[in-house]
């Protein structure tokens, strides 16, 4: 028996060792082949007499990466065609076929430990769960846990089951329910993994355990094939007799008070969006009150459950698959060769510049950081310092490791410093007199091949590539505040824009480790321009006298991070208000003015109120106390009588509402073109502006609505509101044909079509 995806070896002593290694990834994962041979490693280790007990490792750094969601993906387009009925099926059996291969190995009656290289996540980690003994390594880095709630499914490889039964209920809620991983000292402290080694120490300690155990193995297997009942010491506690769950079941009084106050903080927490959760929940609390065989079975079916629902498949294809397409490179010209960025000059030191500049360097990249003077640009490099001290003092980085990081930023005021360049990013203040005069100097001193690339938010990147001697090179490149933290860069092309530009900017953000989307020029781009409908429609809703309190709650409980006024007083009313009358001078007559404008303007220009960045927007934001809604607003002259209570539209209509107005904002970009690409529009979404993961992106969320009730909910909104939900001919066509966004627009090549 040959095997491609893993190695089998027994030692002198009867230890068999499985080491996963899977050629041509830097990760182990469970796929079809991985699987299938694992069990045939499994069958031949208990079939052969010779072998006293198990191992199972990895050939790799790391253990594994869990479950392959492109597996997942797979067979459900494979399925797409069946009745739900026999997808569910086919989903509970081959669930039920990894808990039976499982089981085998752990019921055995050979003694089984794991050595864990480095992380193990999900079904790596439920793999590690369903062995004896657990050693890992000792890495800080390394991550044990189970995320699989925050791609939509529940851990359906016994997860639910082993780690209640390990941890108990109380013990287990962070890891199941929020995904938290663990370094493997927090898991050994916790009871979860029983040794942490020095690196190369692993499997040695792992033998030794199985060599320590194999005689007791012998005995039970002996009175088992005698026709007698035994057990070992060596087994997992629910297969011995007495087992009790730690910290009780779900009747003991610590257990009631857990699923009691776990049910109400979950739907604090997601307001019942999340179907994962629930369906945890529901599993562990079934699960425990049943023999464990039948609890896996339980817990099959809970799976089963989410994986032909709507709502994982979203999230798994927008979170994981596309999401890894686009940094993978699905959108770089494939005939232009690889473009690594060298030394990168940054334009403008305030806390977008310094960010950027600090990412790039983070990754090994020289940064010629300019401002106007050499003090600003000093105190850009010092934001940078801040963070990196931040990061010694956390033990995620040494003091030498952040001096080498704050000795490639150069702070300068002297442009001839960017002669060594290969990219530029300016992101000074978004007026276009001053953009033209920073591109025109930087351009009399950088080579003739660099790239030049605007932050700008706002204005379209064709009309600052006029101020460019090279139109070609001239691209945006967007990122989001603060850069550290968030994920996504917008890169916008110009009508100009080249390949090796785009190429350029694409090289250049997978180097800093974020996820890329590709949009054409238009106002706002996309991610400004959709996320801007959101927080219009609360100021609208305000203006038209919905409670204040109502329109932030309801934002809240569509999935969005937090509410339109908020989000407001976070981007700041008065750039706010700039933007407004800059695209109002744009559009001259095509402007539609809404409600919000006059809002707005009152807001900025009658009451001087900013937003967080001068603690008094539609929030006040008390120095040392919480933030309050301003108990004021409804004397605004722009909002208009409070509607009586019989009249305050339903928590669900506002829902509705916020949900519509940036999914149809969406589908006007994709039909105008400034959209191409499905998995542009909802990875863009969700990390760029928090549209409410749960749908997998605003495209998927009108696929799953259906497009001809999506059409009949924006002509029914638009009769109550407006010419602004007035649906598209694309989506009127979409409607009639019975087509979705994911069988019309999704990439060929892709394996990413609907379930």
């Amino acid at each position: 028996m040959s095997f491609e995806q893993l190695r089998y070896d027994v030692d002198a002593d009867g230890i068999a060792t499985i080491a996963f290694d899977m050629p041509g990834r830097s990760m182990n994962v469970l796929s079809e082949d991985s699987i299938r041979e694992y069990e045939e490693a499994i069958d031949k280790a208990l079939a052969d007499d010779a072998v006293v007990g198990v191992v199972v490792t990895s050939g790799k750094d790391s253990f594994m990466a869990g479950a392959d969601l492109s597996m997942l993906e797979r067979q459900a387009k494979d399925a797409a065609n069946l009745p739900k009925e026999a997808r569910a099926q086919a989903v509970f059996d081959f669930t039920m076929g990894l808990h039976r291969m499982m089981r085998k190995l752990e019921a055995g009656g050979k003694p089984v430990a794991s050595a864990i290289t480095g992380t193990a996540l999900g079904g790596g980690l439920e793999l590690c769960l369903a062995t004896h003994y657990r050693v890992a390594v000792d890495n800080d880095k390394a991550q044990l846990g189970l995320p699989e709630c925050k791609v939509g499914l529940l851990p359906g490889g016994g997860g639910t089951q082993r780690l209640t039964r390990f941890l108990g209920v109380m013990g287990s809620a962070e890891t199941l329910l929020e995904g938290k991983p663990m370094s493997p000292k927090k898991a050994k402290a916790m009871g979860l993994v029983h040794e942490v080694v020095a690196k190369g120490e692993d499997l040695a300690a792992a033998k030794a355990w199985v060599k320590a155990n194999a005689e007791e193995g012998r005995k039970v297997r002996e009175k088992r094939a005698a026709g007698g009942k035994a057990e070992g010491s060596f087994e997992q506690p629910w297969d011995r007799k007495g087992f009790k769950i730690p910290g009780g079941g779900p009747y003991h009084p610590s257990g009631i008070q857990m699923f009691l106050g776990g049910n109400a903080m979950i739907r604090k927490n997601t307001y019942g969006l999340y179907e994962a959760q629930k369906e945890i929940m529901a599993a562990v609390y079934n699960g425990l009150q049943m023999p464990f065989d039948l609890a896996l079975k339980v817990e099959a079916r809970h799976f089963t459950k989410l994986m032909v629902g709507d709502q994982a498949r979203n999230m798994i294809r927008t979170l994981f698959l596309s999401k890894q397409a686009l940094e993978k490179g699905a959108r770089r010209p494939e005939a232009v060769p690889p473009q690594p960025t060298k030394v990168l000059g940054m334009l403008g030191a305030g806390m977008m510049g310094a960010g950027i500049a600090y990412v790039s360097a983070l990754v090994g990249i020289e940064v010629v950081l300019l401002d106007r003077d050499a003090d600003a640009a000093a105190r850009g490099k010092g934001y940078a310092e801040k963070l990196l001290t931040d990061r010694v003092k956390k033990g995620r980085m040494s003091q030498a490791d952040a001096d080498a990081v704050l000795a490639r930023i150069r702070p300068t005021a002297d442009y001839a410093d960017l002669k060594d360049c290969d990219l530029i990013i300016e992101a000074v203040f978004e007026d276009p007199g001053i953009k033209k005069d920073v591109t025109e100097r930087t351009e009399a001193a950088i080579p003739e091949g660099c790239i030049f690339g605007s932050n700008t938010s706002t204005l379209p990147i064709t009309g600052l590539a006029k101020n460019s001697k090279r139109p070609a090179q001239f691209i945006g490149i967007h990122f989001f505040s603060p850069v550290d933290k968030m994920p996504l860069v917008e890169i916008i092309m110009g009508k100009e824009t080249g390949p090796e530009a785009l190429a350029k900017a694409l090289d250049y953000v997978r180097q800093i480790r974020k996820t890329p989307i590709v949009v054409n020029d238009s106002r706002g781009f996309y991610t400004s321009r959709v996320f801007s409908t959101y927080v219009r429609e609360g100021q609208i809703a305000l203006a038209e006298g919905v409670t204040p309190a109502l329109i932030e709650n309801a934002g809240r409980m569509t999935g969005m991070p937090r509410g339109p006024l908020e989000l407001t007083d976070d981007v700041a009313l008065d750039l706010a208000h700039k933007v407004q009358k800059a695209t109002r001078a744009a559009l001259g007559e095509a402007y539609q003015v809404t409600p919000a404008d006059a809002l707005i303007e009152e807001m900025v220009e009658t009451h001087q109120r900013f937003g967080r960045k001068n603690a008094r927007g539609f929030y006040e934001y008390p120095e040392g106390g919480k933030k309050r809604l301003w108990p004021d607003l409804g004397t605004l002259k722009a909002v208009g009588p409070r509607l009586p209570e019989e009249e305050q539209p339903s928590a669900e209509d506002l829902k509705q509402r916020f949900l519509t107005i940036q999914a149809l904002e969406t589908a006007r970009c994709f039909e105008e073109g400034v959209l191409e690409d499905v998995r542009d529009a909802d990875v863009g979404a969700i990390f760029g502006w928090g549209f409410a993961p749960w749908t997998g992106g605003p495209l998927s969320y009108i696929d799953t609505v259906g497009l001809q009730e999506f059409v009949a909910r924006c002509e029914a909104l638009e009769k109550l509101h407006g010419p602004r939900f007035a649906p598209t001919p694309l989506l009127r066509e979409m409607a009639e044909k019975g087509d979705r966004f994911y069988s019309r627009f999704a990439p060929a090549e892709s394996d990413q079509q609907a379930a």
